[in-house]
């Protein structure tokens, strides 16, 4: 696949991966996961496009979701402080792809 070096593609299909077993409320675990895709399809939309501008566009609004991912966290009990670590270091990477573009 395309995005086997994209490393902040892979953190965010792994922090997917693991938000999807978490056990939450239905409005929280519905909205989380579709914030948690939406950070990865974003990543591979982007960087697909051509143009340093369309790239930070969906970098972007991958970042908005990542934001989304980690509000839900905090307001969820019992969440692994590893994804909660995972869940920042994907923000940091993000945020990389935003300042770089």
């Amino acid at each position: 696949m395309v995005h086997n070096n994209f490393r902040s593609y892979q953190v965010a299909v792994q922090v997917f991966k693991q938000f999807r077993t978490l056990q939450l409320p239905s409005y929280l675990r519905d909205q989380g996961l579709r914030a948690a895709s939406s950070v990865v399809l974003n990543l591979a939309e982007g960087s697909g496009k051509d143009s340093p501008a369309d790239r930070r566009r969906y970098y972007q609004i991958a970042m908005g979701s990542a934001r989304e991912v980690q509000s839900i966290l905090d307001l969820a009990d019992q969440v692994p402080s590893s994804l909660r670590e995972q869940a920042d270091h994907l923000g940091a990477c993000i945020y990389k792809l935003c300042r770089a573009q």
